[in-house]
């Protein structure tokens, strides 16, 4: 197995992804678009999650197919963005039919960025509704990482946080993708500061080829500075295997590990921790034991997502990141 041609969740066939910054406010918005309607699913771990849409990719609920999915900073007030990746989609013409009428389903997870020394004093007009249309018109299947989108304010602990992405293409020429907003209350390195948990997973140098660590876990778990809400990693696995609903929700449940490899401590009461699994349906549907190659993929690219999300993150507004501070 190796990763895509361009290590990105975009190297699964027929998505794309657009990005949105307001620099002045430290925030951001991504945004995944299918080119078709897709399968998906969500799997919410974290005690303070921030969502929308959820219940409607439940197995028992109508509605089979999603038509973008938003992750965006700016605690509540970022859901908001997926009303304007809504509007351009519905100008566009997708969306669920009912009545004459073409209702985009967006289902979205929001992070918490909003202490991060930008400005947010926007009064009656936060800027996410604005920032989910440009993400939507920015979508391709090329994008930026690190202080981009949605990781434009994320923090990683005491590390600058940021918008990671990978992929890995299984031994039967399935691909797995994996993208996240990575704003964790933990931290990605262990205790030497300078070994990322997810260093065993890492492909090539894609997280600057640390070798292994020189010590081991302490226990500690530092969040004393932590406020309830106050974090987040939010993420999207995709693969363009055949799922059903029901497979798509295994697969985000199994991708949960990647933030357990990637993060510790994590799935706090401070975080949000949400994942969204989606199918392009390009390959055949997978038996349980392919379904299980997927979902443990899906895992070990959201815990490579993650680091790379903090690799490529730059200093910001005193926000200190991982390259900037060994």
């Amino acid at each position: 197995m190796k990763p895509g041609p361009k290590n990105l969740i975009t190297d699964v066939p027929g998505l794309k992804v657009g990005n949105a910054e307001d620099r002045d406010a430290l925030t951001g918005t991504t945004v995944l678009i299918p080119d078709e309607p897709a399968v998906a699913a969500a799997d919410v771990r974290g005690g303070g999650p921030g969502t929308r849409e959820i219940d409607v990719m439940d197995p028992a609920n109508l509605v089979e197919n999603i038509h973008a999915i938003c992750l965006s900073g700016g605690s509540a007030f970022g859901l908001e963005a997926a009303g304007g990746v809504m509007s351009r989609l519905a100008s566009a013409g997708r969306g669920f039919p009912i009545g004459g009428f073409h209702v985009p389903i967006v289902p979205s997870a929001i992070l918490f960025d909003l202490m991060n020394g930008g400005d947010k004093d926007w009064g009656e007009d936060p800027p996410y509704r604005a920032l989910g249309k440009q993400a939507a018109d920015n979508a391709a299947v090329e994008f930026e990482l690190g202080n981009a989108g949605a990781g434009l304010g994320a923090t990683a602990g005491s590390l600058k946080g940021g918008l990671g992405s990978a992929s890995i293409v299984l031994d039967d020429g399935t691909t797995v993708g994996a993208l996240v907003a990575a704003n964790p209350t933990g931290s990605v390195v262990m205790p030497d500061g300078r070994t990322f948990w997810a260093w065993p997973f890492e492909q090539g140098e894609e997280f600057g080829g640390n070798p292994p660590p020189t010590t081991r876990a302490d226990g500690k778990a530092d969040v004393a500075t932590a406020l309830p809400g106050a974090n987040t990693t939010i993420a999207i696995v995709a693969t363009d295997a055949t799922l059903s609903k029901g497979q798509a929700k295994r697969v985000a449940t199994m991708a949960h590990d990647g933030l357990a490899r990637a993060i510790r401590p994590v799935h706090t009461p401070f975080d949000g921790d949400t994942v969204f699994a989606l199918s392009t349906a390009r390959r055949p549907v997978p038996d349980p034991s392919g379904l299980s190659q997927i979902g443990s993929a899906a895992a070990d690219c959201l815990a490579r997502a993650i680091a790379r999300a903090v690799w490529l993150a730059d200093d910001i507004a005193g926000m200190r990141s991982y390259r900037g501070s060994i």
